[in-house]
């Protein structure tokens, strides 16, 4: 474990100098307490005190990090709060074993992260949650070895403990339910594909095919919705255009989200295309709000982001217990296909899709 003298080497002061930056008991310029602090994250340096803690007695305090406190009140789209529900889960576990959890928010700033972390540590919390707003890859400071801490709704290079959730089984396990259902022209709009979801989905699309035997078509599967793209609609739109303009069209479509369903549907019906008479829809999230005041009802998967933080929670407190017990990395959530009436069954009933071919 680094020392204060490693800080101060690195940081090109004195010993001295580098305690005045930790006690706050006289003034240091802040070039100085800057140069300081980026050492000491460089290094993962922790406080002899707070390292003593963390060897000996408890604290009985847990960090949580996250981005969920800062969310807007009253969003201008209708969107999840994955973070808000993975929290919710963490706290009744740590609340029932009897753990305080001390909560950081980082104001949507992905740089206060480190910052985070090391108040966290000279704090001397036993462990720490770090929690993301969507499945992504993180970047942590260094952290002493051995320390406990569990990453949930994200990953990082370093092999953190991490609890995500099984994006591409979630689409296997949709797709597979909608052949099963007599569905084989199958179209698919995704999120941003340089999100980490979308390609774990498209895995599971196309694993469901291929078991199926159902050939793979490039022209059914196309991008409704860019990260940070103004044009939304007129993405979704030219994408949706694409697949209906098909000579064999889909005869239903899965959306990378529920909230790209609910814009599809307005779509379709703009053009005079009912759900699921003429063509079914299917989204992802189960966020409920969209999900079950849509009408018809969404078929969709539910991305258990509660039961995450419960496990994220049971992780951390086996880690802070007996650091040698390293639960299975990563941990994969699965979340059921939640069915209901956007997606009518073609082996049971004759529709008309939107070209006016029956299929059956």
């Amino acid at each position: 474990m680094a020392t204060i003298y490693d800080v101060a080497k690195r940081a090109g002061v004195s010993p001295k100098t580098v305690s005045r930056v930790l006690n706050g008991d006289a003034p240091v310029k802040k070039q100085t307490k800057d140069a300081v602090e980026n050492a000491m994250l460089e290094l993962g340096y922790v406080p002899s005190n707070a390292a003593r803690m963390m060897r000996s007695n408890k604290s009985g305090l847990v960090g949580l990090i996250t981005g969920a406190i800062s969310h807007g009140i009253e969003p201008t789209e209708p969107e999840g709060l994955p973070d808000l529900f993975i929290v919710q889960g963490i706290q009744q576990i740590m609340g029932a074993s009897g753990k305080t959890l001390m909560i950081a928010d980082t104001g949507g700033i992905s740089e206060q992260v480190p910052h985070l972390i090391r108040t966290f540590l000279q704090h001397r919390v036993e462990g720490i949650i770090y929690v993301a707003d969507h499945h992504k890859q993180v970047t942590l400071p260094n952290i002493p070895d051995g320390y406990p801490i569990v990453l949930a709704n994200c990953f990082d290079k370093d092999g953190h403990p991490s609890v995500l959730p099984d994006d591409k089984q979630g689409q296997k396990d949709l797709v597979a339910k909608l052949i099963q259902s007599g569905h084989r022209r199958i179209g698919f709009l995704t999120l941003d594909r340089t999100l980490v979801a979308t390609g774990l989905r498209y895995r599971g699309y196309r694993e469901a095919l291929a078991e199926a035997d159902i050939p793979y078509a490039d022209e059914l599967v196309s991008m409704g919705y860019e990260e940070g793209e103004e044009r939304e609609s007129q993405i979704l739109m030219q994408a949706l255009d694409r697949l209906l303009q098909l000579k064999e069209p889909p005869t239903v479509i899965c959306c990378g989200n529920d909230e790209m369903a609910l814009r599809l549907y307005g779509l379709l019906r703009s053009r005079g295309i009912r759900v699921p008479e003429e063509i079914s829809v299917a989204g992802y999230d189960n966020y409920r709000v969209i999900a079950e005041t849509l009408f018809p009802p969404l078929t969709t998967v539910e991305l258990p982001y509660l039961t995450m933080g419960q496990i994220a929670a049971r992780h951390l407190l086996e880690l802070i217990s007996d650091g040698t017990k390293k639960p299975e990395n990563p941990g994969l959530v699965p979340g059921p296909v939640c069915w209901r009436s956007s997606v009518t069954a073609l082996n049971s009933v004759s529709v008309l899709n939107p070209k006016g071919r029956n299929n059956q």
